[in-house]
C-alpha cells in the first residue's frame, strides 16, 4: 500500500461536465449535490468514481462478491460481507469526505435478510437487493472552497496501476455521446384511483384496529424508453435539484436520482438522521409559497405524524449509541427544496464502542419515515397492499469510507432504468386522520419532476447530450 495520492483538478462549475468523462464506464458512480443550482446549506461536496476493484451484489439470500476476476457466492449476510470486504485506514484530509471505499445502493428489499416478511408483492425488475463497488480512488469536488480533487488511496495494486489511464480519461474531452433518451410509451400507473383508494381503506382499518399507526403507501410509474440514462438524469437533476443526487451506472440498471432526504451521516462517530414527514407543494407567488410553508409548520397531523417516525428512529439508534447519547436538536423545521416544503426533524447520536456505520445502518433498515410505524407491521402491510416491489425506492444510496465515516440518503424521487423500462415510485404515510384525496394528491406533487422528466421525453421529444 502507498499514501494516498492527491492531484488538483480544475474546479468544475457544473460537475456533471467532468462526470460526463466517466459516466459511460461500467460502475460509474456520481453522489450529487446538484450544483450549481443548489441552495441548500448542507450542499457541499460531489463524489465520482468508476473502475471499482471489488463488487458486491445481493439477490435475495445469495450475495455474490467479484475481485480480480474471481467471483465467490455466499449466504452470509450481505452487512457482514461488506463489513469484511472494505479495508480499514487511519488517512484522514481536511475537507475531503471520501478517500476510498463503498459506493452504491442498499435496496429496499434489503430489508427481508433483517426482517421476517412474507414474498406477495410482483419483483418486475430482477434488479440486486443490493449493488456496492469497492473504490480505491475518487474526485472530490468542494463547492465551499470551488477546488477538486482527485485522490488515490493506495489500497489495491490494480487502481494503482491504472492511476494514469484514470488521470487521463479526467483531462480527456468531455464525452462525444449523442444518444438521446426518450420514452416510447405512455407512462402508467400500477394504481388507478381505485386501486389506491381501497389500499388506503385497507390500512385506515388497520389503524382504527389497532395493528399499526402508520403506514407508507407508494404507487409506482412507468414508461418504457430507450437511450442514454445520464442525459435522463441531467433533465432530472435540473428539474428537481436536491441535496443527495445521485447517479448510478451499474451493470444491470442505471439509478437516476434526486432525493431531499439524508437517511444516516456518521463522521468522527456522531450519528445525525433527518427524517421527512409532511409535504406542501410550493407555488412561484411569494405570498402563497410563504403560506403554504406556515401551514404545514402549524399542521398537527403533519407534526404528529413527524413526531412518530422521530421517536421510531431514536429507538434505531439507540441500538447502536451511547446510552443517553441520542438528543433531537431540532423537531419540525422547515426545508424549502425546488418542487415543495417539507417538515423535517434532526435526530443525532455517538456510536458505541464496538460499533460501526454498518451496524448503524443494519439498525435502521429501512429508514422508519418510508415504512411506518411500527416498522416491521408497516413493512408486512406495505408488501399485502402495494403491487410491485420497491427495489431501489426507499432503500438507502451512499458511501462508506475506509475510515468508517458514511453519508447515505433515501432513495426517494428515485427512478431505475432497467431492460428498456424506466420506474419510479411516490408515496406518502397515511394515519388515522389522513384523507383519501390529500394523500392521492401528494403521491403526484412528490412525483410531478419525475412526471415531468418522462413525459418531455417523449418520442419525438427525447432528452439530448446537453450542447
Amino acid at each position: 500500500m502507498i499514501e494516498p495520492c492527491v492531484v488538483q483538478l480544475p474546479y468544475p462549475e457544473d460537475s456533471a461536465e467532468l462526470f460526463d468523462r466517466i459516466s459511460a464506464e461500467p460502475w460509474s458512480v456520481f453522489l450529487d449535490s446538484g450544483q450549481p443550482k443548489s441552495h441548500f446549506g448542507f450542499s457541499r461536496y460531489d463524489i465520482m468514481s468508476a473502475f471499482p476493484w471489488a463488487t458486491i451484489t445481493c439477490h435475495g439470500p445469495i450475495t455474490r462478491i467479484e475481485q480480480n476476476g474471481h467471483r465467490v457466492e455466499t449466504r452470509d449476510d450481505p452487512f457482514e460481507v461488506l463489513r469484511g470486504l472494505i479495508p480499514h485506514s487511519q488517512y484522514r484530509f481536511p475537507n475531503l469526505p471520501f478517500l476510498g471505499g463503498a459506493i452504491g445502493y442498499f435496496g429496499y428489499d434489503l430489508c427481508r435478510r433483517i426482517e421476517n416478511l412474507p414474498s406477495l408483492a410482483i419483483d418486475a425488475e430482477q434488479i440486486p437487493d443490493m449493488a456496492i463497488g469497492i473504490y480505491d480512488w475518487a474526485v472530490v469536488i468542494d463547492h465551499e472552497t470551488r477546488s477538486a480533487k482527485a485522490i488515490l488511496h493506495g489500497q489495491d495494486p490494480g487502481t494503482v496501476n491504472r492511476w494514469p489511464h484514470i488521470l487521463e480519461k479526467l483531462h480527456s474531452p468531455a464525452s462525444s455521446r449523442i444518444n438521446p433518451f426518450r420514452t416510447t410509451s405512455a407512462v402508467a400507473s400500477n394504481m388507478d384511483s381505485e386501486s389506491y383508494a381501497s389500499a388506503f381503506r385497507k390500512i385506515k382499518h388497520y389503524i382504527n384496529e389497532g395493528d399499526c399507526y402508520q403506514v407508507n403507501l407508494a404507487q409506482r410509474f412507468c414508461a418504457r424508453a430507450e437511450g442514454d440514462g445520464f442525459n435522463a438524469y441531467r433533465k432530472l437533476r435540473s428539474l428537481n435539484t436536491a441535496p443527495f443526487c445521485a447517479y448510478l451506472h451499474l451493470p444491470q440498471l442505471e439509478v437516476l436520482s434526486s432525493s431531499p432526504e439524508r437517511l444516516l451521516k456518521v463522521r468522527d462517530r456522531q450519528v445525525e438522521t433527518k427524517p421527512i414527514k409532511g409535504t406542501r407543494p410550493r407555488s412561484p407567488n411569494p405570498v402563497l409559497d410563504e403560506d403554504s410553508a406556515r401551514i404545514l409548520a402549524e399542521s398537527q397531523k403533519d407534526r404528529a405524524e413527524n413526531l412518530m417516525i422521530v421517536d421510531l428512529l431514536r429507538n434505531d439508534l439507540n441500538k447502536n449509541c451511547l446510552p443517553g447519547s441520542v438528543k433531537v436538536p431540532l423537531l419540525f423545521g422547515i426545508e424549502s427544496f425546488v418542487n415543495v416544503h417539507h417538515l423535517v426533524s434532526t435526530v443525532t447520536g455517538t456510536l458505541a464502542s464496538g460499533k460501526d456505520a454498518l451496524h448503524l445502518l443494519r439498525g435502521c433498515f429501512p429508514g422508519g419515515s418510508i415504512t411506518g410505524a411500527p416498522k416491521h407491521r408497516a413493512m408486512q402491510i406495505i408488501e399485502e397492499l402495494e403491487p410491485h416491489r420497491r427495489g431501489v425506492y426507499c432503500g438507502a444510496i451512499g458511501y462508506i469510507d475506509y475510515n468508517g465515516d458514511m453519508d447515505t440518503s433515501i432513495a426517494i424521487r428515485t427512478l431505475t432504468y432497467s431492460r428498456g423500462v424506466i420506474r419510479c415510485f411516490a408515496g406518502g404515510g397515511i394515519v388515522s386522520d389522513s384523507t383519501l384525496e390529500e394523500e392521492y394528491q401528494e403521491t403526484l406533487i412528490k412525483a410531478r419532476a419525475m412526471l415531468t422528466l418522462l413525459s418531455e421525453s417523449g418520442s419525438g421529444n427525447g432528452i439530448h447530450p446537453p450542447s
